[in-house]
């Protein structure tokens, strides 16, 4: 009896979770960063997986047997503060042809970045996400959320929109 009561719960639940329609994000939003004090201009990129943050003099070490990685933000009025956060992982990013100014695809090789978890705020709603480190001084957005995340948030990307929330406030 009981089995065929959760049954019926979870069978009756099913319209429901169908139905429900993801955030809409425009393509560029405000995203807060709370451990690090920071809101960033943020890109939303369906084409990327991983989030990417603006960092700088990134570098490995150990602590307590456990591999760590110390970087500044790459980001204006911030690049003194210097964070320390565990590593996750090392993601190998592919390097996309724009960037390899003229190089033919062959000789394009994959970059190694250090992924850390760190909580983001997006509008009203906080999730922990991987994000990995790399140098964005010379692109127009510090902070770029992949694929992997706006899946965690639930969202959908408007490319037509900007900044359709106000300030994070989560």
């Amino acid at each position: 009896m009981n089995h065929a009561l959760i049954l019926l719960a979870a069978l009756l639940s099913l319209p429901a979770l169908a139905n429900q329609q993801p955030t809409l994000y425009g393509r560029y939003e405000l995203i807060e960063l709370p451990e690090l004090g920071q809101t960033l201009k943020a890109k939303m990129d369906t084409g990327a997986m991983t989030a990417s943050l603006s960092a700088k003099d990134i570098q490995r070490f150990e602590r307590d047997g456990e591999d760590w990685v110390r970087f500044r933000l790459a980001v204006d009025g911030a690049e003194q503060r210097v964070h320390e956060h565990p590593l996750v992982r090392i993601a190998e990013i592919k390097t996309r042809s724009e960037e390899l100014a003229g190089q033919p695809l062959k000789t394009a090789a994959a970059s190694q970045r250090p992924v850390i978890e760190l909580p983001v705020c997006l509008g009203e709603e906080q999730r922990t996400i991987e994000v990995n480190l790399t140098d964005r001084s010379t692109f127009n957005y510090p902070l770029l959320i992949g694929a992997s995340a706006l899946r965690d948030f639930g969202a959908a990307v408007n490319p037509a929109e900007r900044y359709t929330r106000e300030r994070p406030q989560c």
